[in-house]
């Protein structure tokens, strides 16, 4: 644990954070699939996070593997995934704009209604492949 503390604090963490990249894109690929397939996919763009989210796993792999591809395909790939997180923020607050009384509605439009936060998530993993890309590598 001392190895992890002291490679934290001289900012030596790429390879562990590469790997985290790539277990948070698994886990919020799945998730985002069996909501928006609760919603039956009704709107295309629920597809773009199936499509995106797997990239951020094989580049958090290469990034766990290779220095090189942890400075080259993990941020590309992060900066992809972090805008489809903040577009699909874009289309929730439209979603819950598009329910019956909109934002003046808002508790019963954010139960009922596309979440609102879930998509950050999505950023929160793109910002995690942004911010191993910038760290050293661990020795």
């Amino acid at each position: 644990m001392d190895h992890l503390v002291r490679n934290v604090r001289h900012g030596r963490f790429e390879r562990t954070l590469s790997a985290l990249t790539a277990a948070g894109a698994a886990v919020t690929t799945v998730e985002i699939y069996l909501e928006h397939d609760k919603a039956s996919f009704g709107d295309p763009w629920m597809w773009a996070p199936i499509v995106t989210c797997p990239i951020g796993v094989a580049a958090g792999v290469a990034g766990l593997a290779s220095h090189r591809l942890a400075k080259t395909a993990l941020p590309v790939a992060s900066l992809i995934i972090l805008g489809n997180g903040l577009q699909g923020l874009w289309l929730h607050g439209r979603g819950i704009h598009q329910k019956p009384g909109g934002w003046r509605n808002l508790r019963y439009n954010l139960e009922m209604g596309p979440p609102l936060i879930a998509p950050l998530l999505v950023t929160l993993v793109g910002g995690m492949g942004l911010l191993a890309a910038v760290l050293r590598r661990e020795r």
